[in-house]
């Protein structure tokens, strides 16, 4: 049996916030890290991670080599398709490779040493570690290299407002009506405050939204990034000098990392939320860490950041330093 790799495999498909997800945490247990994007052909794909047969050939043969021992000691993956290749490792190197996965596998965590699963999941078990939010890597220090690499946000005048637009979902059209009215809400918190407004697209969103946003607020000071023709994205330096943040309901992620940068965050939701995402809202309006578009915050909160003590606990459990 050949020795481990004193590594950690972060193990994603390309979305870009399940490698978020990883990263944030494989970077703190302490280990040098590997990102692997996989991506496992059918009927893997379909069933991940249930199927189980004939695995090793999940990959197409031009990514298998990049998959393959020697294995790490800790592998960390996010989202299903990863969870598929987190679950093999622990038969694969005979028990050695210690394995995490975040977001609910839709089967028995115990198929993994650790689970990490959000709260408004439901999930539980013995092995099951349950965060409020998503994990990311929002702390001092990233926000503190955020504002050294975007010193011209800090020229833009004051209050700045960071928009963070998401895209629909199941429950959340994001359709005309909806922009519409988030507009008028964002006109009206723009009119009380002053200020700049700084408006960022994802890959999510709708065309139509980023327009609607950019015309209708052409004359505000600020700046519109609807993708690369725009230039870099601006995200990590919008969340360092945001003075408040407006979320669109959609993404728990961006929900979050917003939420751990402790200036006041808006959401506009004027429509019942689909269950899961209710919760989670709910749980973050209680603990005063969310508002309404239109509603008043203080300056400042509390920041949610629980990536740091998920990281230690599985520091703990697997003997890492």
């Amino acid at each position: 049996m050949s020795a481990l790799r004193e590594e950690c495999w972060a193990i994603t498909d390309d979305a870009a916030g399940n490698q978020r997800q990883a990263l944030a945490l494989a970077e703190r247990l302490g280990l040098p890290v590997r990102p692997l994007v996989l991506e496992p052909r059918g009927p893997w794909a379909w069933l991940a991670p249930r199927l189980m047969l004939g695995a090793e050939v999940a990959l197409p043969p031009a990514e298998r080599a990049r998959f393959a021992p020697p294995w790490p000691r800790v592998a960390v993956g996010c989202g299903r398709a990863a969870a598929l290749f987190t679950r093999v490792l622990h038969p694969w190197s005979g028990g050695r490779c210690q394995t995490v996965q975040i977001l609910d596998p839709r089967i028995d965590p115990k198929q993994w040493d650790i689970v990490i699963a959000p709260r408004h999941d439901g999930l539980a078990g013995p092995n099951v570690l349950t965060p409020r939010g998503s994990l990311n890597p929002v702390d001092d220090d990233w926000l503190a290299d955020a504002r050294d690499a975007w010193p011209r946000l800090a020229e833009l005048p004051a209050p700045r407002i960071g928009v963070l637009l998401g895209g629909p979902r199941h429950g959340i059209p994001l359709d005309q009506a909806w922009t519409h009215a988030f507009i008028d809400g964002l006109r009206a918190l723009h009119q009380r405050n002053g200020g700049s407004l700084l408006v960022l697209a994802s890959r999510r969103t709708p065309p139509a939204l980023a327009v609607a946003l950019r015309n209708a607020f052409g004359d505000v000071p600020g700046l519109h990034w609807h993708g690369q023709v725009d230039g870099p994205n601006p995200y990590p330096g919008v969340l360092a000098w945001a003075d408040r943040l407006v979320v669109t309901p959609d993404s728990v992620n961006m929900l979050s990392e917003a939420c751990a940068v402790g200036c006041p965050v808006h959401t506009f939701a004027p429509t019942p939320l689909p269950e899961k995402l209710a919760r989670f809202h709910g749980a973050l309006r209680e603990g005063g860490l969310l508002h309404d578009l239109q509603a008043d915050a203080p300056a400042r909160q509390a920041p949610l950041r629980e990536t740091e003590r998920i990281a230690t606990t599985v520091r703990r459990q697997f003997g890492l330093r």
